[in-house]
């Protein structure tokens, strides 16, 4: 999942980035109002976590913004600011949750899971296509046969995206963009070879390539 991480503050955002890569993330980090308000019309992205003690303006005033231009991603506002009636300002003005700093990598990580779950239509971090069940905690897939199967960071990332959604074709261009962040420099052959992969787990009918468009997962092969 592709995420956005509004944070001016370097060791602090280093530090989430890693955090948040380790659960699942592809994490861009803008620090700036003026970086993030540019990355947002330019990228696609699942959730935003935004401070909002910018160097060059007001978080908040972004998450307006943000929600005038119709962007629906939910936001998770993570700030120092932690009285009530900052939180009722940010719930308001568009913010899916709300966090005080100093916080717990855990709850963190926690509420990110519970808002995806919410968008996605979900009650646990089970995800299900068909037969097929993917622990988004442990990053381990659970066969039809009912046997475990670890994943590795990116075959995670990559299966989430297309169980998320079986049916809808992704091309490799969409895929990439939502396995790597913009510091990486990934190629169409590096999702080949990890669909590859992941074809040696599921079957080989199970990814289904569409010539000329992408891939979609069949939930049903």
């Amino acid at each position: 999942m592709r995420l956005l991480l509004v944070e001016d503050d370097r060791l602090l955002s280093e530090s989430l980035t890693r955090t948040l890569e380790r659960a699942g993330y592809s994490v861009d980090i803008a620090p700036s109002r003026q970086s993030a308000e540019t990355l947002a019309s330019q990228e696609s992205y699942r959730v935003a976590v935004l401070d909002l003690g910018l160097p060059d303006g007001n978080g908040l005033d972004l998450l307006k913004l943000w929600r005038q231009q119709g962007q629906d991603f939910p936001v998770f506002i993570l700030t120092a600011r932690g009285n009530w009636q900052d939180k009722v300002n940010g719930l308001k003005a568009g913010a899916d949750d709300y966090l005080a700093k100093p916080f717990q990598s855990e709850e963190l990580l926690a509420r990110l899971h519970a808002i995806i779950r919410r968008c996605e239509g979900r009650s646990d971090d089970m995800l299900t296509a068909g037969s097929f069940v993917l622990d988004e905690n442990r990053q381990y897939l659970t066969l039809p046969d009912g046997t475990d199967h670890p994943l590795t960071g990116t075959e995670f990332r990559l299966l989430r995206c297309l169980m998320a959604r079986p049916g809808r074709v992704f091309s490799k261009e969409q895929l990439i963009e939502q396995l790597y962040s913009l510091s990486d420099s990934p190629n169409e052959n590096t999702i080949e070879a990890y669909v590859r992969r992941l074809r040696k787990v599921v079957g080989q009918n199970t990814i289904e390539t569409r010539r000329g468009q992408g891939y979609t997962f069949n939930a049903n092969a």
